[in-house]
């Protein structure tokens, strides 16, 4: 699935990496632990959040993972977005919650990250 795809499937706002929206990814991850991230997601893909912090950047980097989609219209701060576009990652925002974003990507044919 193309990030434009995405971006329009959640009604997102790219607020990092809009050059990269003609990208694909073929997986998703919905998670609020950070440690859940870490020990199980396996492929690379998009990771949808809740949290707002430095710490879902550094973990995205660690796992290789280029795209952030924050849920339930959390926007990430000015440091993130700095870190986030120096790693060459994406990010968006949507107002839908996580289960509901999730579910969407999900029926658009996009397959958990696990």
């Amino acid at each position: 699935m193309v990030l434009s795809q995405v971006k329009e499937i959640l009604n997102a706002q790219v607020i990092a990496g809009e050059q990269f929206i003609g990208c694909e990814v073929c997986t998703a991850c919905g998670s609020d632990l950070m440690s859940d991230v870490l020990a199980f997601v396996k492929e690379q893909g998009i990771l949808l959040t809740g949290l707002v912090n430095a710490q879902v950047v550094r973990t995205a980097e660690m796992m290789d993972i280029k795209v952030i989609v924050f849920v339930r219209g959390k926007v990430p701060n000015d440091e993130m977005v700095r870190m986030a576009i120096q790693k060459e990652m994406v990010l968006m925002s949507t107002g839908f919650p996580m289960y509901i974003a999730c579910g969407k990507l999900y029926n658009a044919g996009l397959i958990p990250g696990e």
